[in-house]
């Protein structure tokens, strides 16, 4: 059974296309054709006025729709959690757990490897073995330098369930960079004091990319540029960026996107409330806190941080749904989703000029 939707306004990943159909068929896209290509027993879907672009992928994202994966890892919560993304327009996430407890850690694990979902990409482990000087929110007595038989026994338990792992550079041997690597682990350099050389010297070893830019790491400094400008510097290595306005101000977005171009993406980095557990985080009206006030996560959607980057930060809707799609593909290496291709996962979404989700498909499916 085929789908068109016709009407919309195409952003495929290169290019923008009006006056074409986009047409799927079972879980994948089959093409962009013209009108009067389109089957006749094709379902039509009318995006008149609409904007048509992959779904959303977010690589760091705790929670939604009033559960946090970490206050309860079970099944049951990671897929209220999935349900409510997709809602939301976001087709693929990795859902990410701080430094916490070896039970919950040990449990969240199982949990996403036994109990896969089509828009769950894996596990993003922040922490850990993160510098206790950028701890950020969180627990400090729990943070410490890796060992290499904990990562392989970690890795064992995983079964390919981690995605990501969240480290500092400065706080661990390149021995442990090596063994996520080779495990298919994306390693990115965040909650880190690392100095410039460091940073560098982390990316030699196979860090690829750079955790919430600017947030809990070493500062931008003119006598020593820190985190920040290495992931500037380094042209192969990319780094996500909260666009809310709270972590990063407006005018660093603007400027981060104008050094680093395609090798920065959007993540929501996104929390719920909680009273329990070993976070608590409070909502203070446009952003998650601890209960003594420290920043703990952001209440951002990825189609509310697309909108930003256009209205805020001068960027082209085309470019910051880029940021929302392709480029954070490409750092979690799945060429089949981020971009609107033959072959490629028909996971879609339908937005409004006013950026309201009108639709979301997930492997063809209207959800």
């Amino acid at each position: 059974m085929m789908t068109a939707l016709v009407g919309g306004q195409i952003f495929t990943g290169a290019e923008t296309v009006s006056e074409k159909a986009l047409l799927l068929e079972g879980k994948l896209i089959k093409g962009l054709v013209a009108a009067s290509e389109i089957p006749a027993d094709a379902t039509r879907i009318d995006c008149h006025d609409r904007y048509i672009a992959p779904g959303f992928i977010d690589l760091q994202v705790y929670g939604s729709g009033g559960h946090l994966f970490s206050n309860q890892p079970s099944a049951g919560t990671l897929k209220a959690i999935a349900d409510a993304l997709v809602k939301s327009g976001t087709t693929g996430f990795a859902i990410t757990l701080a430094t916490n407890p070896p039970g919950i850690v040990q449990e969240a694990i199982r949990v996403v490897r036994e109990n896969p979902h089509p828009a769950v990409l894996g596990l993003h482990l922040e922490g850990p073995w993160l510098n206790p000087v950028k701890r950020g929110a969180h627990i400090e007595s729990l943070i410490h330098p890796a060992s290499p038989d904990e990562v392989k026994k970690l890795l064992t338990d995983a079964g390919g369930a981690i995605a990501i792992v969240t480290l500092a550079p400065e706080m661990n041997d390149p021995v442990i960079i090596h063994l996520l690597r080779d495990a298919g682990v994306v390693v990115s350099a965040g909650h880190s004091n690392a100095s410039f050389e460091q940073a560098v010297e982390g990316f030699r070893n196979g860090i690829g990319t750079v955790t919430h830019l600017f947030n809990a790491m070493s500062a931008f400094h003119h006598r020593d540029t820190g985190l920040p400008g290495a992931a500037f510097l380094s042209s192969g290595v990319y780094a996500s960026i909260i666009a809310d306005g709270i972590h990063v101000d407006f005018n660093t977005l603007r400027i981060s996107k104008q050094i680093m171009g395609n090798r920065l993406f959007l993540i929501t980095d996104a929390v719920e409330a909680t009273a329990e557990g070993p976070y608590t985080h409070v909502k203070k009206r446009d952003r998650y806190t601890l209960p003594d006030g420290t920043l703990s996560g952001s209440a951002l959607t990825m189609i509310q941080a697309v909108h930003n980057c256009v209205e805020q930060a001068g960027m082209s809707l085309e470019e910051a749904v880029r940021m929302a799609t392709l480029y954070p593909a490409l750092v979690a290496g799945r060429p089949d989703i981020g971009h609107i291709a033959p072959e490629c996962l028909a996971n879609l979404v339908v937005f409004t000029k006013d950026y309201r989700i009108d639709k979301v498909f997930l492997g063809g499916v209207v959800q």
